[in-house]
């Protein structure tokens, strides 16, 4: 439920009102924006300068959540720094309510400052999955997690999408979106949050003072992965990928606008069909690694991104881009869901699992710090956001170089 509350953060913030509204805002067909966004100082490509500063948001989770991790560890309360970046969230969110052509900097900064609350929330929500659940069971649950917050986010993009068709001024119909979003993420939070077990203050102690404990413990879980060869390799493996896959979600909506002119009614309708066409891939991909094991199904998942970015750079026509979204959509749950259980399964046996989880997420806001600020500083030196895509290729190339060492060990390919 924490899934179907937080989602539509993801789907309408960053996929697809936010873009389309902060792209109608920042147009360079509009007079203060001909030469660009002005910046602390300094003049940017819209879409750069956005690129930029949610980098700069991931940059700080990464940084931070150490730290947080250890303080909730330490204190025995994961469930209320979870709480603390719901609402931090959920607040930045509703204030968009009040962006506009007069406050760019105002928005971009709330804009950063909500997806610093949806992912710092995601520090401590992943690491319950281990508390939770079974190992035989995580692939279910993590998929089933996912589903719900496809389904939820739709439900609140076809709200938003009917205020957009039915109310005459289209500016106000999506700063109404953002006020909704912040409200749904905090109304349905509340059922996790009332039925999530407080972690137990004896379970773990800290080693350290708490503002440096969170990084000992990672290099605790550093000196763990030298020995734990197929974990460090799927690590890797990780890092690279989710570079490719968290900046195709982030920018894809903008592609369409910027290279394709694409309305925004239908970038939309087009956003929703990528999550239900995601449903389907989560719980696919949930059901075939049952079969043929995660790894194998993670490799077979990457080589489709690669196909996906390398269609993606000749794309010129509407038609073409919504049958690459839906190829998109059939990859982009399963790829996350099936990462996450994976990386629990071939953890080891441990109660440190905030720590490992630490180690995952921070590993995850790093690709994508890398990899928007490669995307938006290519678009930035080039003009051309379709040059930006080849880097992603390279990205999802090493990724699948790494499952293929990660699979060459056939006890790993075999049980996982």
């Amino acid at each position: 439920m924490y899934d179907w509350a937080n989602s539509v953060y993801n789907l309408v913030i960053t996929t697809t009102f936010f873009p389309a509204y902060y792209a109608a805002v920042t147009a360079v067909t509009q007079e203060n924006f001909k030469d660009g966004v002005q910046f602390l100082g300094r003049t940017y490509v819209n879409t750069e300068i956005k690129d930029y500063v949610l980098a700069a948001g991931f940059l700080i989770i990464a940084a931070i959540s150490p730290i947080l991790s250890s303080i909730a560890d330490y204190k025995g309360n994961k469930k209320l720094f979870m709480q603390f970046f719901c609402y931090l969230g959920a607040l930045n969110c509703g204030l968009l309510y009040f962006f506009d052509a007069s406050n760019v900097t105002f928005g971009l900064i709330c804009f950063m400052l909500a997806g610093i609350g949806f992912y710092g929330s995601q520090v401590f929500y992943n690491s319950y999955l281990p508390d939770i659940s079974s190992e035989e069971d995580r692939d279910r649950i993590s998929a089933k997690g996912y589903t719900y917050g496809y389904i939820g986010s739709i439900i609140l993009q076809l709200v938003g999408f009917a205020l957009v068709m039915f109310m005459e001024d289209k500016a106000k119909a999506l700063q109404i979106t953002f006020l909704l979003v912040g409200v749904w993420w905090v109304g349905f939070a509340q059922i996790p949050f009332k039925h999530l077990p407080i972690s137990s203050k004896t379970e773990r102690h800290a080693k350290k003072h708490f503002l440096v404990n969170g990084f000992h413990e990672l290099q605790m879980v550093w000196n763990q992965l030298i020995h734990l060869p197929s974990l460090k390799r799927f690590l890797l493996a990780f890092f690279f990928y989710n570079m490719g896959v968290q900046t195709v979600m982030l920018v894809a909506i903008d592609f369409g606008i910027k290279e394709l002119q694409l309305p925004n009614d239908r970038l939309i309708i087009t956003a929703v069909i990528i999550q239900l066409v995601a449903i389907a891939g989560a719980i696919g991909m949930s059901r075939l690694s049952e079969v043929y094991g995660n790894i194998r199904i993670l490799i077979f998942t990457v080589i489709l991104w690669i196909s996906i970015c390398g269609a993606g750079y000749f794309v010129n026509t509407e038609n073409q881009f919504y049958v690459l979204a839906a190829l998109v959509g059939l990859v982009m749950g399963g790829i996350q869901s099936l990462s996450r259980s994976t990386y629990s399964k071939l953890m080891p046996e441990t109660k440190d699992t905030a720590s490992f989880f630490s180690f995952y997420d921070v590993t995850e806001k790093l690709s994508i710090v890398i990899g928007l600020f490669c995307f938006g500083y290519i678009e930035g030196v080039t003009g051309n956001m379709r040059q930006s895509i080849l880097i992603l290729i390279i990205f999802f190339i090493l990724g699948l170089l790494f499952l293929l060492f990660t699979s060459s060990n056939k006890k790993t390919a075999d049980q996982y």
